[in-house]
């Protein structure tokens, strides 16, 4: 807030008078503000009365307030503060994109300098790749077999997608946008994986453990498979990209010490409640509105930074199962569980850049066509 003092000279010396008006500091109003005054909406009869009273010494208290009382109400008619409603559904602008693209620079920049730093053992601990040089074998075999699940969880997933691309009655259900659908798939995904997880596993045979496993994975290849509209090159460059993010990541997990990242658990439950949330919120809200284009910027440049964080967080949560898990318990290791975190992150991971990339890199790019 600014004060607005004018001094007017008479006989020689300073009056000082007038108004209080209210001023942002912005040089668009103070602009308007000048004009409005140029425009004689300010009360000129006032001003005069004022002058002439002070010419003729009779310069009132009275005519003071008046004037500044009616300066006042002008000022507050020309300069009208636009309401929340008004800012948040007024169209949108480039500004939610360009933040999240500078969220997820910060991010890369971040994590590059993240593994110059372990990778080059300027750290004072040692850091997972060395350790693993003493693991015993059975504590290789369990990382191995971790991995290699990941491995069949992205193939299976990739053809069920494919099927189901080429399937038009599959893919008119899962294109309608309706909330009933989304609950849905929701529960259909959270269904298959609780059940994946509870069953014990057993590494002697395929059982039931094996077919709930292609299960879930076949369930979230039809969830995403509506991607395919995209098209196949923007898919496979999405491929590409998410593959290197992936191989960074994992490779700055590997290279940090053992429980560098699993002390974000709090922060990334809270950034997922917050992606989640405004994953909703794009169902009713339209990205043309400021308030949409915020929500879609999150759940698209907020998504790929939190389940990058995630990805760094499981990496770690699974070489920590594999070393402490006990070796003669009742329930043995069970692989396919430790990966479904890492694989849920890749998944998502590649979704987002896949939207990245269909949006010219922007967001903004699909609303204007």
């Amino acid at each position: 807030m600014y004060l607005l003092f004018f001094y007017i000279t008479v006989n020689n010396n300073y009056t000082r008078f007038v108004a209080v008006l209210l001023l942002d500091f912005r040089s668009d109003i103070l602009l308007k503000m000048l004009s409005f005054m140029r425009c004689g909406s300010y009360s000129n009869v006032g001003l005069s009365a004022v002058l002439k009273q002070s010419t003729n010494g009779g310069f009132s208290l009275e005519s003071i307030r008046l004037f500044a009382t009616r300066s006042y109400r002008s000022a507050g008619q020309a300069v009208r503060r636009k309401t929340l409603k008004e800012v948040l559904t007024q169209p949108a602008t480039e500004t939610p994109f360009f933040a999240g693209k500078l969220a997820v620079a910060g991010g890369a920049a971040l994590s590059i300098g993240a593994l110059c730093y372990y990778g080059l053992g300027l750290s004072s601990e040692s850091g997972i790749l060395e350790q693993s040089m003493l693991w015993p074998e059975y504590v290789r075999n369990r990382v191995h077999s971790t991995y290699q699940y990941l491995g069949g969880s992205l193939l299976l997933t990739t053809a069920s997608a494919m099927a189901v691309a080429r399937t038009p009655f599959i893919m008119n259900i899962l294109t309608r946008n309706s909330v009933l659908g989304m609950f849905g798939t929701m529960a259909a995904l959270i269904g298959t994986g609780a059940v994946c997880q509870s069953i014990t596993y057993d590494r002697a045979k395929l059982d039931a453990k094996h077919i709930a496993w292609a299960l879930h994975c076949g369930t979230l290849g039809a969830v995403i498979a509506p991607l395919s509209f995209l098209g196949g090159p923007l898919l496979i460059r999405a491929a590409c990209y998410t593959a290197g993010v992936v191989g960074g990541l994992s490779a700055v997990a590997v290279c940090a010490p053992n429980e560098k990242f699993l002390n974000m658990g709090g922060v990334l439950a809270m950034g997922l409640g917050i992606v989640f949330a405004s994953s909703i919120g794009t169902f009713f809200l339209p990205p043309t509105t400021m308030l949409g284009a915020s929500m879609y910027s999150v759940v698209t440049y907020g998504g790929l930074v939190l389940f990058s964080g995630f990805l760094l967080y499981d990496t770690q949560r699974v070489v920590k199962m594999a070393e402490h898990y006990p070796t003669y318990a009742l329930k043995p290791f069970d692989p396919i569980n430790a990966q479904i975190g890492i694989y849920l992150d890749t998944i998502n991971i590649f979704m987002r850049i896949a939207m990245i990339l269909a949006s010219g890199g922007g967001g903004g790019g699909n609303r204007r066509r």
